[in-house]
């Protein structure tokens, strides 16, 4: 693996080896067509129902992201991406759609969402949506309907099949519910039992089933319509973008990508004539195909690799797997390998066509913080927020919220999601500050540990994780060679070793990264591929470096990182 890693590296020097004005001119050319924001953008993840309680019902809610509208700026964030706040009977935490025209009660009211957006749009600050497509609550007035025995407009915006007494097999083997409706046919579900699919047809239609309809079906086709139309309500209201949850689960069947990419880049032709400043980022994990004139950005996430990196270890102390250990870990036990393969394979394929999002963790995922230390969290930070693409931090891992254990399942969070979803920890006391309600009526209980991280108390610490955190950001700000676009460069990544070291490159602006997570002394020798003399450390842990030529040699103290600029 080695060997075909530094073929990949190779190749990549080969592009990155000029200077002056034809290096300026390249990584220009690099830039993907997206709304100029984008390219030096962090966006900030809101899960609306445990960021800030303001009416005391023990649920966060618009008018709670409204008032801390001016700590997410102080962050640096650009932008935020909210979770669904749509009305729904919350059977997955609001991912189950039930009206797609009107914010949940229990979160406020269409005009405080027009309020969010103002507010947000007030302090320089954009914000994405959830747009869930793939399917929908199981008490939607379009299901309803769908339900009924006698034809009616909406009798095909699911998929049914059309005999109950038949279960599919194949591909679509457990994917039905059985006897549900008066209608004499299984309904496909996409995700949860409660959450049927929306019907955007099948690639290849089997003859012999009736029921699989093709893409350009009437039907689908007037489901179609009705979801731009939603898109262009919320866009209209005030909405900057969204973010497309299981984007790649639109068409069925074998063959079906191209199907369901063919929509989405129906959507962006829609934002790029209509809302040409939005920005639109996928759920998929696989760039290739998000990338090709659909999305701006893909979330990279739901392969073997990301789980190298961070949540391998989380996932194997909260399911009791007794192999793997992510790459970010203190006994300096992972594997790089293994994740740069994957990511070159897709970086490569999409330069310059979006970006690839490493999420900074998220509502799917366990915490960052599983029995890790401030020092840790914040070289996982730096590697989030020096990487190409488009950073995105989950509320609270700015702080090290850690993971807590032995919560009940809300609304479909099962391990290790209803430790992730605990609400926002704003200062010592009640409820750590998100609400005034009792605490059994708090929608997950808070961290319960005496020295639970917040806020207020991070504030007051120039050491904090919180301002180191708040000094990335502002890094990727500061310099070009941190742009979104600017060309990546693997130096030193080896099987079972630390460190990790890669340069960022911006025509004449070059950066470089070390990253050492393992608690031992680390030491690497590699090749710049261009010429320097000098370094100046702008984050982290000053290192012992020496320079011969173009090669360079260092020693990492153990548990550090750094970030250097380069001339």
């Amino acid at each position: 693996m080695y060997r075909n890693m530094l073929c990949i590296l190779t190749g990549l020097f080969a592009g990155v080896m000029m200077c002056g004005p034809a290096a300026a001119q390249a990584a220009e050319a690099a830039k993907p067509d997206c709304p100029e924001w984008a390219h030096h953008a962090v966006f900030y993840q809101i899960y609306p129902q445990t960021f800030l309680d303001t009416d005391g019902d023990g649920i966060g809610d618009l008018n709670g992201i409204i008032q801390k509208l001016d700590y997410v700026k102080s962050l640096g964030a650009d932008a935020i991406w909210l979770n669904p706040f749509f009305d729904s009977p919350f059977n997955d935490a609001g991912y189950d759609v039930r009206d797609y025209y009107n914010v949940a009660p229990r979160y406020g009211t269409n005009t405080d969402a027009r309020r969010l957006f103002e507010e947000a749009h007030r302090r320089g600050l954009k914000v994405i949506f959830d747009y869930v497509i793939s399917y929908t609550a199981i008490d939607h007035p379009w299901f309803v309907e769908s339900c009924k025995q006698d034809p009616n407009p909406y009798s095909n915006w699911y998929i049914w099949n059309d005999n109950t007494w038949v279960m599919e097999e194949g591909e679509f083997a457990n994917r039905f519910i059985q006897g549900y409706a008066r209608r004499n046919g299984n309904f496909m579900r996409n995700f949860y039992w409660c959450q049927p699919a929306l019907n955007f047809g099948f690639a290849n239609p089997d003859p012999e089933k009736k029921w699989q309809l093709p893409v350009d079906h009437p039907d689908v086709l007037a489901l179609r319509e009705e979801l731009k139309r939603m898109l262009r309500f919320w866009m209209d209201m005030g909405a900057d973008g969204f973010r497309a949850d299981m984007a790649g689960a639109l068409v069925k069947g074998r063959g079906s990508d191209p199907y369901s990419k063919k929509f989405w880049q129906e959507i962006r032709d829609i934002l790029r004539s209509e809302y040409p400043q939005a920005f639109m980022v996928a759920e998929w994990s696989y760039p290739k195909d998000a990338l090709d004139k659909a999305f701006h950005a893909d979330f990279f996430h739901w392969f073997d690799g990301y789980n190298d990196l961070t949540q391998k270890e989380s996932w194997r102390i909260l399911n009791g797997y007794s192999e793997g250990h992510s790459w970010f870990d203190s006994k300096g036990k992972g594997n790089i390998a293994n994740f740069l393969q994957k990511y070159m394979d897709q970086y490569l394929a999409t330069k310059g066509k979006g970006y690839i999002v490493l999420p900074l963790g998220n509502h799917d995922n366990a915490r960052l913080n599983v029995e890790r230390s401030p020092e840790d969290l914040e070289i996982i930070m730096a590697f989030g927020i020096t990487m190409p693409g488009v950073p995105f931090v989950y509320y609270g891992n700015e702080i090290g919220m850690r993971q807590v254990h032995g919560n009940p399942h809300v609304e479909g969070a099962y391990k290790p999601r209803a430790g992730a979803r605990t609400p926002m920890q704003w200062a010592p006391g009640k409820n750590l500050g998100f609400s005034s309600a009792a605490p059994e009526k708090l929608y997950l209980p808070v961290d319960p540990a005496a020295d639970a991280p917040n806020v207020a108390d991070q504030e007051k610490k120039k050491g904090s994780l919180l301002n180191r955190v708040r000094g990335l950001i502002r890094l990727k700000h500061e310099e070009p060679a941190l742009a979104a676009y600017a060309d990546f460069v693997p130096l030193y990544a080896r099987e079972n070793t630390y460190p990790f070291v890669y340069k960022r490159v911006n025509g004449k602006e070059t950066i470089l990264v070390v990253l050492n997570p393992s608690a031992a002394v680390q030491k690497a020798d590699f090749e710049m591929g261009a010429p320097f003399s000098k370094w100046t450390l702008l984050a982290g842990e000053k290192l012992k470096m020496s320079r011969n030529g173009m090669s360079l040699s260092l020693s990492v103290p153990g548990q550090s990182y750094a970030v250097y600029k380069m001339r």
